[in-house]
């Protein structure tokens, strides 16, 4: 488990930040501490304002009186709400904050599932808290409940679990060295539930694996062949079977990952961050182009498979956050290959709309199946995404004057 700790002056900062993954339906409060429910049992930043308020004095003399803590399981760790609830009162009694007044806030954004703790560094006399050798302390406190929990020693493995890798360069020579660790550590590293997903994912560091099927004394036979390619996919030099490599690429090897990744997947709903993040930005991007930089930025590299026509067929999503590949259908029929042919061909329609209508009405495409612009409020938020404003239309969207239809009728 990592703990990190940040310290602040801005308490509204704080809470809105926690507040607005509640709001967005991407967090939960687990517990709180010193602090009052509303008679609804919810919490809200102003009120939790005045909760803490109440525990400050007025003649406040510390210039960061806001302690601001997120404490991140490894991601194989699956914990209830009630044990990382546990996790946190033990963290914060034994870091000294244990009569303070706090919030604990669950984080779901991503699927490495984590708390985020807001309260304040001054007692009720206005003393600052012992923050003395306190990274120190906090990293002692995160070992021992690693063990009391039967977690995993996340710091330790963080390196390990998170391989920086670089594209194979056949230029660089060692092509066979190159393949072997940049195959293995992806094969290790990630999940992905189909051989396809799998020649996806080592195609953004310039391999390409191929199944290889056959006989041998009337015996069939399955294996795994591996390539260096160029930037454009094109293969470079000799292949090598994957027995050349080692066994933990061989094709029994690779089934067996799939297997256990379609498991994982399931089991820890790693599918569900990526398909928040790509449907919030399905919303704004303008262009394919733009689709594909903004899924970087946000740790997720997208792949469309497309004919010579031009038409994409398939779509796949490799997620670095979770370290997990999927295909567009795996996250809905909203993601699928034809959905995103239609996007960027200009021919998507809502509701059966026809395109004319698409264009003149411009609604806003929906991946998600929700209304859209129930308030001013959620009006504004996806005028910002999208860079837009929401303006009324101007007179080039009003049909053509009744002359042109006249000069139309005339050639028939």
């Amino acid at each position: 488990m990592v703990a990190k700790i940040s310290v602040g002056s801005s308490l509204f900062g704080a809470l809105s930040y926690n507040q607005n993954k509640v709001d967005e339906e991407q967090g939960k409060v687990l517990l709180s501490n010193r602090m009052f429910e509303s008679e609804d049992g919810n919490f809200s930043i102003r009120r939790c304002m005045e909760c803490f308020d109440m525990h400050l004095p007025a003649d406040l003399k510390t210039e960061k009186p806001i302690i601001h803590i997120s404490l991140n399981p490894h991601p194989d760790d699956v914990l209830s709400d009630s044990q990382l609830a546990d996790i946190a009162k033990e963290y914060m009694d034994k870091l000294g904050y244990g009569n303070q007044p706090y919030m604990v806030y669950k984080h779901e954004d991503i699927a490495r599932h984590h708390i985020h703790i807001v309260s304040i560094r001054v007692d009720d006399t206005g003393k600052k808290i012992n923050d003395k050798f306190e990274h120190i302390r906090s990293k002692q406190i995160t070992r021992e409940l690693e063990q009391k929990y039967g977690l995993h020693p996340a710091e330790k493995k963080q390196a390990a679990d998170r391989p920086e890798l670089k594209k194979v360069d056949y230029r660089a020579g060692d092509v066979k060295y190159q393949l072997s660790n940049t195959v293995k550590a992806l094969a290790s590293s990630y999940r992905f539930q189909s051989f396809t997903e799998y020649k996806a994912l080592l195609s953004i560091y310039n391999v390409q694996a191929e199944e290889v099927k056959g006989e041998v004394n009337g015996k069939p036979y399955n294996g795994i062949v591996y390539s260096a390619t160029n930037d454009k996919g094109e293969k470079q030099g000799n292949p090598f079977k994957s027995s050349s490599l080692g066994k933990s690429v061989g094709y029994e090897a690779i089934q067996r990952h799939i297997k256990k990744s379609t498991k994982d997947i399931q089991d820890k709903n790693l599918k569900e961050r990526t398909r928040r993040t790509v449907g919030a930005v399905m919303k704004s991007a303008h262009s394919r182009k733009e689709l594909e930089q903004e899924l970087k930025r946000k740790g997720i590299d997208v792949l469309f498979r497309q004919n010579d026509t031009g038409r994409i067929y398939g779509v796949t999503f490799i997620d670095h956050e979770n370290r997990t590949v999927l295909n567009g259908s795996r996250l809905g029929k909203d993601f699928s290959a034809n959905v995103f042919n239609d996007l960027f061909s200009g021919s998507r329609t809502l509701s059966g709309n026809s395109k004319q209508e698409t264009q003149e009405q411009k609604p806003e495409y929906n991946p998600t199946g929700h209304l859209e612009n129930t308030g001013k409020a959620i009006a504004g938020l996806f005028s910002l995404l999208s860079g837009g404003n929401d303006t009324p239309p101007d007179n080039s969207q009003v049909p053509p004057p009744k002359k042109k239809k006249k000069k139309k009728q005339r050639r028939i």
